[in-house]
């Protein structure tokens, strides 16, 4: 009698610790479903506000948010898929022809956010493997103190002695924005322009952060600058003016899902939530343009309207450029040594 009561107990103690493992499995499985992961070179300034809006409307999703410039993420992505499984859900950065190379590589899914009849769309060829969440822009970022007349013209800064040594653009080695920019400013104007620039005394400098800090700090007079780097030093009093000429360097920042994602639904809820209103008005207030038309354009920053950046930005088309990464990187370095 006793070895059977003893067996039933014993019986009775591994059911519940199966059911409770059981239990706390499903626990465990529902955090990780609850979960996102989200990889971006997208500063403070312009993420921060989006990931508080998503925390209010999906407060249960527990987000990972880790930033890094564009070179950093894809070489953590690389080292990823050696190990066999990319732990990113959502990526964001502003270098497109990754995108591409992603898209070519089957590494992304395609979704088309929900609210995309409003949004501007930059990419001709675009099949849902990753949208544009900003339109970014980069011009002439002069010091107010420094220059009294801003320049209307690329070709000003190559030639006029004002900006004779003092004018400063970002290593396109070490930022996807400063590559984008280089690389829109030589189709439009060929790799000459960049030989004048050099000639005029430009200078390399370590990052799109870093150069815009030396403009603001009247290191240099000008530079080509980033809208939302240069709209927050603004905010912090600096004497800088962004200057647009007519040929628009506008360079999109592609948000794409992975097609291994592990919090799919998650994602996809992450892009629509980009794509509101909500989202692009604090994109805009970031100093830097959205997808939207219907969102309030800060004066302040002199952005240029949505569908103006549209128009009027540099066209480029991505797959050409795509190849010629490297050699234009391994030039550029060559000239601005």
């Amino acid at each position: 009698m006793i070895k059977k009561i003893l067996c039933l107990m014993m019986t009775l103690l591994i059911g519940a610790m199966i059911g409770g493992c059981g239990e706390n499995s499903q626990k465990n499985n529902e955090t990780s479903k609850n979960r996102l992961v989200i990889y971006t070179s997208m500063k403070e300034s312009i993420v921060g506000g989006i990931l508080e809006g998503f925390k209010k409307k999906y407060p249960d999703i527990e987000i990972d948010y880790q930033s890094a410039g564009a070179g950093k993420i894809m070489a953590k992505l690389s080292a990823e898929r050696q190990s066999g499984h990319i732990m990113a859900d959502v990526i964001w950065t502003s270098e497109v022809p990754d995108f591409y190379q992603m898209r070519n590589e089957g590494l992304l899914e395609k979704y088309q956010p929900a609210e995309f009849n409003h949004l501007l769309n930059p990419f001709d060829d675009y099949d849902g493997s990753f949208t544009a969440a900003r339109l970014g822009t980069l011009g002439i970022v002069i010091n107010t103190s420094k220059v009294s007349t801003p320049p209307t013209t690329w070709e000003e800064i190559a030639t006029n002695p004002a900006y004779k040594d003092s004018f400063g653009i970002a290593d396109p080695a070490l930022s996807g924005t400063a590559y984008m920019s280089v690389a829109l400013l030589e189709k439009q104007f060929g790799w000459e322009f960049l030989e004048r620039l050099q000639a005029n005394g430009a200078k390399k400098s370590k990052g799109s952060g870093r150069v815009i800090d030396d403009t603001a700090a009247g290191t240099l007079n000008a530079c080509l600058g980033v809208d939302y780097i240069t709209a927050a030093k603004i905010d912090k009093g600096s004497a800088l003016q962004m200057v647009y000429p007519k040929e628009l360097v506008m360079v999109p920042s592609p948000i794409a899902i992975f097609a291994d994602a592990d919090h799919k639904d998650n994602a996809k809820k992450f892009i629509d939530y980009v794509m509101t209103q909500e989202a692009q008005q604090q994109i805009a207030n970031a100093g830097t343009v959205p997808v939207r038309t219907d969102v309030a354009m800060p004066e302040k920053y002199n952005l240029p309207a949505p569908q103006l950046a549209l128009d009027t930005g540099i066209k480029v088309n991505y797959n050409e450029i795509l190849p010629k990464k490297e050699e234009t990187i391994r030039k550029f370095s060559a000239l601005f040594k």
